[in-house]
C-alpha cells in the first residue's frame, strides 16, 4: 500500500516544454556529501528542459543542469561511458525530492561546445552546473566532477573517482550513485549562504536541513527545530516543514537528547501523519514514518515504510540505515550490517555516517565479536561525539575487553550528553531504551547489559 501511495514519485523527464510548463515544475532539493577516498519537499521530482529561445524565468533555489562529461580518453569510442555518466547521474538527482534538474536532451545540446557557465545558467534558468571527465588508460578509470555557481562561475566543490574499468557498468552505477549524493551538501550550504532579506518558508526548511550538517548537539536540534517552527508559521501546509520538523524530533528522542521523549514523539507522529496525509505523496515523510515506528518499537510496519521508499529510490540513506536498524531490532541481527555498508559507500562522507558505524558495531557486540565492536563504535563515536547512546555502547565493548577506565570515561560522557537521564541506571535504560523482540533483547542483556555493569552502571 504504501509503495502505491508514493508511486507518483518515481521521475521523468519532460522534453522541449515551453516556459509557462518550466515554471510550474520548477522545484527545490536533498542529497549528500560524497568526498572520495575518503539521501525533499512536497512537489513531485521531475527533470525538465529548458529552451534558450524564451526569456529564463527565475532560477529555482535548488536547480542544476548536468553538462555532458567529456571524453579525455585516446579511445573516441569511450564516449558511450562518460555519456552513460551524464545520463545516469541526472536521473539519480531527479529522483531526488525538490530537485529541479535540466533534462538530458536539452544538456546534451551543448555537448562539444564552448563552456560559458554564466550563460547556460541564464539560458536554462537554472543556478548551478555540473560538469565533468572520464579518461581510460588501460583498465583503469579516472572520473573528474564539479559544481560551479552559474551566477558567480565560482567553482563550489569538486572530486575525483579512480576506478577499475573491468564492470564498467557497476562501475558507472557507484559513482552516479555517490555523486547523486555528494551534492547535497554543497548545495544547501551554498543556498544557505545567499543573503535574504525577506526569509520565505522555504528558506526556513533550508536552514533548518542546514543545522543537521553540523555535530548533533541540543543546540544543533533546537536551531533546527526552530527553523522548521520558522516555515510552518509562514506556511502552516507545508508538507516538508512538517515532515522536517518531525524528522528532528524524533531523532532527537531516540538519541536521549530530549528531556522527555514522550512529547516529542507524540508531537512528530502528528506532523507526519498530516504530511502523508496530504497529495502528492511525499517520500521523505515515509521515511520519518518509519522512525516514528521504530520509536514505538513497532518493527514490521516500520520495515514496510522503509522498504517503500527503497523499492523507488535505493539511494535514501536515511530509508538503508533506519531499515537496518529495525531488522536488528526485528530479530534479523546480521541483515543490517550489508545495509549500513551499502549506505557508507552511497556517502561516506554523510553528516549522519556515525549512525552506520554504530550499526555496524552494535551488531558486532551482540555476537560477542567485541574487537571488531570497538572498532566501529570508536568511528561512530569520532563522526557523532555528542551522541550519548554511541558512548554507552562504546563503554560496554571496553568493558567486555576488561579496559575498565576506558569503560568509566565512556560511561560518564554517555551520562552527561544524554537529557533524559536513561544511563543513571539499568532499570531506567531498560524503561526507555527499545531493545527490540525476545531474540534481540537475550542478545543485548548477554553482552551490552553485562558489559554496562562491568563499566560501572548500578542496577537501580
Amino acid at each position: 500500500m504504501v509503495r502505491d501511495q508514493i508511486r507518483d514519485k518515481l521521475p521523468y523527464q519532460f522534453e522541449d516544454m515551453g516556459e509557462q510548463a518550466v515554471k510550474n515544475i520548477a522545484r527545490p532539493v536533498r542529497v549528500y556529501e560524497w568526498r572520495l577516498g575518503s539521501t525533499t519537499g512536497v512537489p513531485t521530482t521531475r527533470a525538465a528542459s529548458a529552451t534558450s529561445s524564451l526569456p529564463p524565468a527565475a532560477a529555482p533555489r535548488l536547480s542544476i543542469v548536468v553538462l555532458p562529461f567529456t571524453n579525455l580518453s585516446s579511445d573516441r569510442e569511450q564516449q558511450y561511458f562518460a555519456d552513460g555518466i551524464t545520463e545516469d547521474l541526472t536521473t539519480d538527482l531527479s529522483r531526488i525530492e525538490n530537485m529541479f534538474v535540466i533534462s538530458r536532451n536539452t544538456a546534451f545540446t551543448y555537448q562539444g561546445k564552448r563552456i560559458d557557465t554564466r550563460q547556460i545558467g541564464h539560458e536554462l534558468g537554472v543556478r548551478y552546473v555540473m560538469e565533468g571527465s572520464v579518461r581510460r588508460s588501460g583498465n583503469g578509470v579516472r572520473i573528474n566532477a564539479q559544481l560551479i555557481d552559474a551566477e558567480s562561475d565560482a567553482h563550489l566543490w569538486a572530486e575525483r573517482f579512480d576506478g577499475d574499468s573491468g564492470d564498467l557498468f557497476a562501475l558507472q552505477d557507484e559513482v552516479t550513485s555517490r555523486l547523486a549524493n555528494a551534492l547535497g551538501v554543497e548545495l544547501i550550504a551554498a543556498e544557505t549562504a545567499r543573503p535574504r532579506e525577506h526569509p520565505d518558508a522555504f528558506d526556513y526548511v533550508l536552514r533548518g536541513r542546514a543545522a543537521l550538517l553540523k555535530s548533533r548537539t541540543p543546540d544543533t536540534y533546537r536551531e533546527a527545530i526552530n527553523s522548521f517552527e520558522h516555515a510552518l508559521a509562514l506556511d502552516p501546509q507545508s508538507v516538508e516543514a512538517q515532515s522536517r520538523l518531525a524528522n528532528v524530533l524524533v531523532i532527537r528522542a531516540l538519541s536521549g537528547m530530549a528531556e522527555s521523549m514522550g512529547p516529542d514523539l507524540a508531537r512528530a507522529e502528528g506532523l507526519v501523519d498530516r504530511a502523508l496525509g496530504a497529495p502528492p505523496s511525499y517520500a521523505h515523510a515515509h521515511i520519518v514514518k518509519g522512525h516514528v515506528l521504530r520509536a514505538q518499537q513497532r518493527w514490521q510496519q516500520a520495515v514496510s515504510e522503509y522498504e517503500a521508499v527503497l523499492a523507488l529510490n535505493p539511494n535514501v540513506l536515511g530509508a538503508l540505515t533506519g531499515l537496518g536498524m529495525c531488522k536488528l531490532y526485528a530479530g534479523s541481527i546480521e541483515a543490517g550490517i550489508p545495509l549500513a555498508e551499502q549506505a557508507i559507500r552511497l556517502s561516506p562522507r554523510d553528516p549522519d555516517i556515525g549512525f552506520c558505524y554504530n550499526l555496524i558495531g552494535t551488531v558486532h557486540l551482540l555476537q560477542s565479536h567485541i574487537d571488531d565492536a570497538i572498532v566501529w563504535l570508536e568511528k561512530a563515536r569520532s563522526a557523532m561525539p555528542t551522541e550519548p547512546s554511541r558512548r554507552s555502547r562504546l563503554a560496554a565493548a571496553y568493558a567486555l575487553r576488561g579496559e575498565a577506565e576506558r569503560a568509566a570515561t565512556e560511561l560518564a560522557e554517555a551520562r552527561r550528553l544524554s537529557h533524559d537521564n536513561r544511563f543513571l541506571s539499568i532499570a531506567r535504560l531498560k524503561a526507555i531504551g527499545s531493545l527490540g523482540v525476545p531474540k534481540t533483547r537475550a542478545l543485548f542483556e548477554a553482552t551490552y547489559f553485562v558489559g554496562l555493569r562491568k563499566a560501572g552502571m548500578p542496577e537501580e
